[in-house]
């Protein structure tokens, strides 16, 4: 099953727009497993399993891993993934940007040695930076268009006055993404919950992207805001919550407290729905 139909039937599936985020930092464990990077394997996988009917995806964050020497774990991790929840695809958060035969190698390590669905990447250094990555058919790209973090202003709020009608710097990634740089049908988008304006707006320019939108929860997006600014019927959403529900509890319940926030917010943006 390619990305995109793997989403939608995810989101029919669950009734979910719900994506957590992996990013496990062993020194926020609790009490049994804190500060024993050995576990994060562990951790997450329990995670997996009491949220595996209520998400559209799964985002690990490939630098929680690696910081840890724990890309072993990121692998078996994946692989429980599609034991328990073969129908939830995994969006590989790496944000890699790059040309030629590294970004092929990029290419392989996301799609053949972890075995993601989807990855997160730069468009910065452009297309030639993108395409080997949609020479794996069946798999999806989100390009990082207008992100959650203030700095993004630095780059993606420019104008590009070389451009007919001078786009701001993010419009223009997100009109090369739904138009000629999708040459399979490959590509979304990466829009920070925390500008729902700029979600609204790329969801005008780039009406049949899938949107990958971080920062609801501990970043402080507006759930409710995101949902309209970007859902459409056609055209899924992806909103993500990583330590609002990957901490939610310090104790040994951590997996039962983490299912109920995630039963929270999934019900929340499902209220939000026009």
């Amino acid at each position: 099953m390619k990305f995109l139909e793997m989403l939608r039937a995810a989101q029919e599936r669950n009734g979910s727009m719900l994506c957590v985020g992996l990013d496990p930092e062993p020194r926020r464990f609790p009490a049994a497993l804190r500060g024993d990077a050995t576990r994060i394997g562990e951790f997450c996988a329990r995670i997996v399993d009491a949220t595996a009917d209520l998400v559209i995806a799964y985002k690990p964050q490939i630098a929680y891993f690696a910081a840890h020497r724990a890309e072993d774990q990121l692998e078996r991790l994946i692989a429980h993934i599609r034991k328990v929840a073969p129908h939830v695809p995994v969006i590989l958060d790496a944000k890699r940007g790059d040309i030629g035969a590294t970004a092929e190698q990029y290419a392989i390590e996301a799609f053949e040695r972890y075995g993601a669905d989807a990855v997160t990447l730069s468009p910065f250094m452009g297309f030639d930076s993108v395409e080997p990555y949609l020479k794996h058919e069946g798999k999806g790209a989100f390009l990082l268009c207008r992100t959650s973090n203030p700095g993004g202003d630095d780059l993606q709020n420019q104008r590009l006055a070389s451009i007919e009608g001078s786009p701001l710097l993010y419009e223009h990634v997100a009109r090369l993404a739904q138009g000629p740089w999708n040459l399979n049908g490959q590509l979304g988008l990466v829009v920070g919950a925390t500008y729902p304006n700029e979600i609204e707006r790329v969801r005008a320019i780039a009406p049949t992207l899938p949107l990958l939108i971080p920062g609801v929860g501990a970043q402080g997006g507006d759930a409710v805001a995101t949902v309209r600014a970007g859902w459409r019927p056609d055209a899924p959403i992806v909103v993500n919550s990583s330590r609002a529900i990957l901490y939610a509890s310090s104790g040994d319940d951590y997996a039962q407290a983490a299912r109920r926030e995630a039963e929270k917010t999934r019900a929340l943006l499902a209220s939000a729905r026009p």
